[in-house]
Formats: C-alpha cells, structure tokens, sequence
C-alpha cells in the first residue's frame, strides 16, 4: 500500500508541469547513491551529429560538494530478537545528523561518448537516549555511513538518441573506518537507459534499474523524463527514484520542490549468533533552494520531511526465499517503528562552468 501510495504521487507530480505549461528542472543537493544523470562532464563544442547530454536551464552540474544534513529528533521502538517473543522497547533519537561529500569529474569527454567518475561520502552519526535497552540500540549508536564509487557513462548514438548506463559500489554499515569495512558491507547497483532526445528543451528514456533505494535489493523499471516548459518553469523525473518541479529566477539562483527515495541496506554486524543487516529507506518530499554565490561556486539550502519507508533488520542482506507461512513475508529479526521528523541539508558547491 504504501509503494502504490508512493506511485501515484510520483506521478501526479511528474505530469502535472506538462498540464500547467511550466519547465525543465535538474538535480538536487548531495549527490545520490544511484541514477545521478546530470553528473557529466560537458561535451565539448562541435557536437555535431550527436546530441548533448542536458537540456536547457538545468541546474549546474555539481562537481565537489561538501553538505550537512540532520534530522530533527524522532521515536522508534524496536521488537527483536524474532521470532522469539521479545517485548517491544522504545527510546529516544534525540538526533541523527552528518557530513555529506562527494566529488565527480569527467575522465573521457567527447561529443561522442563521456564517462564520468564520482566519489561521494555519506555519515549519519545518531544519538539515542537509551540505547542500553538493547543491542539493537547499541549497534545504531555507532552510526551509519555509505563511502561510494560511481561511474556514469553517457553515449549520443546520434543527434537524437542515446544511452546511459550508470554503475554503483557502495559500502555500507556502522563501521567507525574504512578500515573496518568488511564485504559483507557492499552494495553494487546498475540502471541503464535508452533515450530519446528531440529538441535542447525536452530529453526522455526508459529503461531497468538495480537498486537499493527502497532499502532492499530491486530490480525495477525506470523512466527518466527532462522538460523545459519556458525559461521559468520545468520538470526532472527518474521516477520511481525521484521526480522535482523547478522555478528558475533568471540564470543564478532556482527553487525546486518534490521528492527522492533514498536507502541501502547497512551491515551492523553480530548481535549474538545473528548477523545483522538495516534495510532502511527513507521517503523525502522536499523544498530546494539553490544559489550563486560568486563565479561556479553555489550554496543549497534543502527542508522536508524524512518518512520512513522501510527500516527492518535481518539476517540477510538480500531478500531470500525464506518465508513466513502466516505473514507471507520475510520474517524480520528487529521489526521497528519510527516517528517522522523534519530535515533540512545544507551544501557548497563547486559548479562546472
């Protein structure tokens, strides 16, 4: 229910520019764990055949960023070890907040092929006011951090086509350093797209995507859909994964509303005989703003509201054919419920020209 939910208002927001005459629109703050399209380096001039990789009044691609983000503090009460009967604890997180780095930068840029390498850091140190109520507790107060290495590669077939392909190895857990990363701890994700690309104002594709997102591992359709309306208005979607509206006020500052689906599954560790594997994902409808502040250098300021999607742990990283004969679902080893904070996330950007 909640998916179908999800959908449908993925969808109302992703037409409803086209219904209103308004225009095309770009990414957000820190970059993504996966389908990051507009990460490229430029094509160089003398395009000729082969189209270009953006449409008019994207947002500038984002080349080093270096972000904040926090949540405000929430509840979550967790029931584990199952299927044992073990009564529900509760505590506060009075806050979960941390840095947010990444870099991209092009290795290949021609006008007919581009292949782009990101790096990107994600840290979210929390704060639980009783984590000794249980081990489950305990293993979050550790924190929880992704350290990625993205490659994007964009290919015009001609002045009106072409592909995507975009690939993600990503480690993720409560280590404390990157030593401490062990393979339990990696993620590997994949979407490939073929497009279509008529005018500089409008660029769409379809294609199959290998992701986290969700919080568990997907293999699921994907439609990326970029529309510039007039030089105010306009629309990006990579649905399901995200999906804005952008208002452009002339060419040095935007503000964009809409959503991202954000998630992975994190490797905590043993708690007793039981390795332990977070499957979190979080739903963010959000207001951007972003900014110039002098030559390519550009502040973000994002709020919204972090829902929570999915956030169980298990004792497998993937979903596997074990199921409950009663539920008919995976059975959980920590089944929790979360409250719904406020977030905001504030960055500085080095911008490509």
């Amino acid at each position: 229910m909640k998916f179908l939910y999800f959908t449908l208002a993925a969808c109302v927001l992703a037409l409803a520019p086209a219904a209103a005459q308004v225009t095309d629109t770009t990414r957000t703050t820190a970059p993504a764990a996966d389908e990051n399209f507009d990460d490229f380096g430029d094509v160089g001039a003398g395009a000729g055949t082969y189209n270009t990789q953006k449409v008019l009044y994207l947002t500038p691609t984002k080349l080093i960023s270096v972000g904040y983000e926090g949540q405000l503090g929430y509840d979550m009460t967790t029931a584990g070890p199952l299927p044992a009967s073990t009564a529900a604890v509760e505590t506060r997180v009075n806050s979960a907040r941390g840095v947010r780095l990444a870099f991209n930068a092009p290795v290949i840029s021609r006008n007919d092929f581009i292949f782009n390498v990101g790096l990107t850091y994600w840290n979210t140190g929390m704060d639980l006011a009783n984590a000794e109520r249980s081990p489950y507790f305990d293993k979050l107060q550790d924190g929880l951090r992704t350290t990625g290495l993205n490659t994007t590669i964009f290919n015009p077939i001609d002045n009106k086509h072409f592909v995507i392909l975009q690939l993600n190895l990503d480690a993720n857990g409560n280590y404390r350093s990157l030593k401490d990363v062990q393979t339990e701890a990696f993620t590997f994700s994949a979407t490939g797209i073929y497009g279509w690309k008529p005018n500089d104002n409008l660029q769409w594709g379809v294609g199959l995507s290998r992701t986290y997102r969700a919080g568990q591992l997907l293999h699921i359709p994907v439609l990326l859909y970029n529309r510039t309306f007039s030089p105010q208005w306009g629309c990006e979607v990579v649905f399901p994964a995200r999906a804005e509206i952008r208002r452009n006020f002339g060419t040095n500052a935007l503000l964009k509303f809409g959503y991202e689906l954000e998630g992975n599954t994190y490797y905590l560790g043993n708690i007793g005989p039981d390795e332990v594997y977070l499957r979190r994902g979080e739903l963010k409808p959000r207001l951007t703003y972003e900014r110039q502040l002098s030559g390519f250098v550009w502040v973000s300021a994002q709020a919204g509201l972090r829902y929570n999607y999915r956030n169980d742990a298990f004792r497998n990283q993937d979903v596997t054919g074990e199921r409950e004969s009663t539920l008919g679902s995976e059975p959980s080893l920590y089944k929790n419920t979360l409250t719904n904070p406020l977030y905001f996330n504030i960055s500085l950007n080095l911008v490509s020209p």
